[in-house]
């Protein structure tokens, strides 16, 4: 009997996954694409911070075992991807906070 039962029930499964699913509405839609958009800002943030930890160990390992200074290797800076902003914020907000001068230095006391 329970062998009859789950052939059944295979072919219900079967069935049920050939069926197709209603689309999606746009409110559905904005929220995947929000989930999507942080997912990705979060992928950067965790590259910076490998980029970081290994600039820390490679410094690390010239000070301490490295002979000299190391060979100049041409490899990209490590980029700050900053905070996360919603869609809404980034699309309102122009684009001059990313290219900000940074602030000034404080002055030295001597």
């Amino acid at each position: 009997m329970k062998k009859y039962l789950l052939i059944l029930s295979a072919m219900a499964i079967s069935f049920g996954a050939a069926a197709k699913l209603p689309a999606l509405s746009d409110e559905a839609k904005a929220k995947a694409a929000e989930a999507a958009a942080k997912t990705a800002h979060g992928n950067k943030v965790a590259d910076f911070q490998l980029c970081k930890s290994r600039e820390k160990v490679a410094a690390h390992y010239y000070k301490t075992k490295g002979k000299g200074k190391p060979a100049p290797t041409a490899t990209p800076a490590c980029a700050d991807p900053g905070a996360y902003k919603p869609a809404e914020q980034a699309a309102a907000s122009p684009a001059a906070p990313a290219a900000a001068k940074p602030a000034a230095a404080p002055a030295k006391k001597g």
